[in-house]
């Protein structure tokens, strides 16, 4: 596939940003949100529907201009969007493989802004390849990204939420992360043993602390789409073959999920591993449609979310 036809195909199945429905009535107003990979796909989905709801979300990333045509989006772009939404936005520089980068991020925005309500993991750095091809700089690039990264914000936003009994962290993982069925095994021609690994110790990072902070008002979750999410990152790793467009899932769905799992009741809400479709069909959240797009058969219902009063805290 091209990426002029990817880009349109893009374009065509991602809902506007600022027509998607409000199921889910929440008011963030004056809750700091940070969500890092945030300058395009997943994580610009979930920054601008959290902004919809008035929070004031810092959007960190690597790419503040953009330096490669198949790969769209900037931080300033996503903070113009969250701020259309109706929210606030702070656009905030940041290599998240570097530790240096993680701390002051982190200080930064408690010094500018007071308080971190909300924390959403989304960066990511994938690699494709077999394991005796797979580079040691690239399983390291990922590994710091997928995990170290996570854990160390994870770390640092904790006193914060501590002091104040209150916050959520939410951390974007993958199907990657199940382990494969067999043997029998299918034959892959996507190789996925680093990444997934990767995707794995985060969801074993969520539990754990979900255990350990368990009672102190601050819940931990994992969340991933069920299907394909069509985003500049997909096309550029190739991943939007014809059969994936077919059953591609609205980026909307697992934004208003992630939305659901931040506000959340965290003595309940809790150490759940949980995929984006899924979880709105247990909410009740989700209607099924056949739209002519070919974006998926799933739309959300106009239902408010489960726990909304505790985002008021």
């Amino acid at each position: 596939m091209s990426t002029g036809t990817a880009k349109a195909l893009w374009r065509r199945l991602r809902p506007p940003v600022h027509a998607e429905r409000e199921p889910a009535r929440v008011d963030l107003t004056g809750r700091v949100v940070v969500v890092t990979g945030a300058s395009r796909g997943i994580g610009r989905e979930i920054a601008v529907r959290l902004g919809a709801c008035g929070a004031t979300v810092v959007v960190t990333a690597r790419t503040e201009h953009r330096t490669d045509e198949r790969l769209p989006g900037t931080i300033h772009d996503t903070a113009r969007l969250v701020e259309q939404a109706g929210g606030q936005a702070v656009a905030v520089r940041a290599d998240l493989s570097r530790s240096p980068d993680r701390r002051r991020l982190i200080a930064d925005i408690e010094h500018e802004l007071g308080r971190i309500d909300y924390l959403v993991n989304n960066a990511a750095s994938t690699l494709y390849l077999p394991v005796e091809e797979l580079p040691e700089r690239g399983l390291a690039s990922m590994w710091a990204v997928q995990v170290e990264a996570p854990f160390e914000l994870c770390r640092l936003v904790l006193p914060g939420m501590r002091k104040r009994g209150a916050g959520s962290i939410l951390n974007i993982s993958s199907k990657a992360a199940r382990h494969p069925a067999g043997p029998p095994y299918r034959p892959t021609t996507r190789p996925v043993t680093g990444y997934g690994m990767c995707k794995a110790a985060l969801e074993r990072l969520t539990t754990g602390l979900a255990h350990e902070l368990h009672g102190s008002g601050i819940s931990v979750n994992a969340l991933a789409p069920k299907r394909l999410v069509v985003t500049p990152g997909a096309s550029f790793h190739h991943l939007d073959d014809a059969r994936s467009l077919r059953r591609a899932e609205p980026p909307g769905l697992i934004a208003e999920a992630a939305l659901r799992l931040l506000t959340g009741d965290p003595h309940t809400c809790t150490g759940r591993i949980v995929l984006s479709q899924d979880l709105l069909a247990e909410q009740h959240a989700l209607h099924s449609s056949t739209p002519s797009t070919g974006a998926g058969a799933a739309s959300i219902a106009d239902v408010p979310a489960t726990g909304a009063a505790d985002a008021r805290r």
